[in-house]
């Protein structure tokens, strides 16, 4: 058995430390926050096996211009970040063509299908509190705006998804707590929610931490190689040897392919939440208002508000106009909402450009694998993830197929 290296302590991380432990490895894992303490701890808290659509669909051209020039829209990009975006968004206008986006929705369904099924194995009494097969709600205020997301009803009926599509009488009655905006809606039964994310990674951390797991708070600067291995990963108190790497860095993970001479186009996808008192009467499940991308999540401590997307790099502030923005909209969709923001947040989604994660081995290193790029789908997705990099470390039959998530899909591996 193998002393497994993990560095990055999110939902993805914690998930395969405890699907390697399950096969008899020690694991450590490095990051110099607490586990759940990045991305993980402000997510939607969505679990729906129907995220099936990708972000680069066909039409996506049209929709530039307000990137650079409305910073309300949903996709905004700073315009002093723009040169160093152009690569990666040139790959993400590539990815909207339809047959990619039909080979990226039937990977994605792959991955999400399970996703309850897998957290209820990692987390055991747990579970019930955490996780809540309650539906999700995805809303439409006029008939066009239905119209136009025809594509996405398309993909999740080819993929065996179930759905219903609900009227304006149909929606107050499933959702009173809801203003009467909407005249349409796609409910979807086998989705849900995490009502803690934050808790949920920390109680995954937990068991792998009785099973004798380690966490090391430090920051990775390098690795130490030889030949086609890592022999050692190097934080602040220098190397610490290992027999395998697992990079599940969040958006940090692009930074430290380079070291290892891997280019994977991998960006900052930055979202933003607040957290609202919960209206009364309050939702039961994730409001998903399609035009504006924003999820409302009913959570433990109160409503979340989440969403927008934003590229303007990791060493950027946090954009507060953001975030006053999904407050704003709250209140437009829900008329008993009058409280101020309990608290805002931002943090750092890490895209590709075809919305597939990227697991599996490195293509320079017998030893180093992958499992990141997860973007806004990375609680959806963690769970199998796990899984599936402790096949593919076992060299066993894996859960579902790893070749669309494979890293030389980009063909951008560095020779040096």
């Amino acid at each position: 058995m193998a002393n497994i290296a993990i560095v990055g302590a999110g939902v993805i991380g914690v998930s395969c430390a405890a699907f390697l432990q399950r096969d008899g490895h020690s694991v450590t894992i490095y990051d110099p926050e607490p586990p759940g303490e990045g991305c993980s701890f402000g997510n939607a808290g969505s679990i729906g096996p129907g995220s099936v659509v990708p972000l680069s669909t066909p039409g996506i051209v049209r929709q530039a211009a307000s990137w650079l020039t409305d910073p309300d829209s949903p996709l905004w990009i700073d315009w002093r970040y723009l040169p160093r975006a152009l690569p990666w968004l040139a790959r993400f206008i590539a990815a909207g063509t339809r047959p990619r986006v039909d080979a990226v929705a039937k990977a994605l369904r792959a991955l999400h299908a399970d996703s309850f099924k897998h957290y209820q194995s990692l987390l055991g009494v747990d579970a019930g509190s955490l996780l809540h097969v309650s539906g999700q709600l995805y809303l439409y205020e006029s008939e066009a705006a239905f119209v136009k997301d025809a594509l996405g009803r398309e993909l999740r009926a080819a993929l065996g998804i179930r759905s219903e599509i609900l009227e304006p009488d149909e929606i107050r009655e499933m959702e009173p707590s809801l203003g009467p905006r909407f005249t349409k809606a796609v409910y979807l039964p086998d989705a849900g929610h995490c009502s803690n994310p934050h808790r949920l990674v920390a109680a995954i951390a937990e068991g792998v931490a009785r099973e004798g797991g380690r966490f090391v708070r430090a920051a990775l600067k390098d690795f130490e190689r030889e030949g086609e291995k890592v022999r050692a990963v190097v934080t602040e108190a220098g190397p610490m040897p290992c027999d395998l790497v697992v990079i599940a860095a969040g958006a940090w993970s692009g930074r430290l392919a380079k070291r290892l001479g891997l280019s994977i186009p991998l960006e900052s996808m930055r979202g933003y939440h607040v957290m609202l008192p919960m209206p009364t009467p309050g939702p039961t499940r994730p409001i998903y208002p399609l035009a504006a991308k924003i999820m409302m999540t009913p959570m433990d401590e109160g409503l979340r508000i989440a969403g927008t997307a934003e590229i303007a790099g990791l060493d950027a502030p946090m954009n507060e106009r953001r975030a006053a923005v999904l407050g704003r909209l709250a209140k437009r969709y829900f008329p008993s909402l009058t409280g101020e923001p309990v608290s805002t947040w931002m943090g750092h989604r890490p895209a590709t450009p075809d919305s597939l994660p990227v697991i599996g081995p490195s293509p320079r290193h017998s030893n180093v694998v992958l499992a990141f790029g997860h973007g806004q789908t990375g609680l959806i997705g963690g769970s199998t993830t796990g899984l599936l990099i402790a096949d593919i470390i076992a060299r066993r039959r894996p859960i579902i197929d790893p070749s669309p998530y494979r890293a030389d899909r980009f063909q951008s591996v560095r020779r040096h």
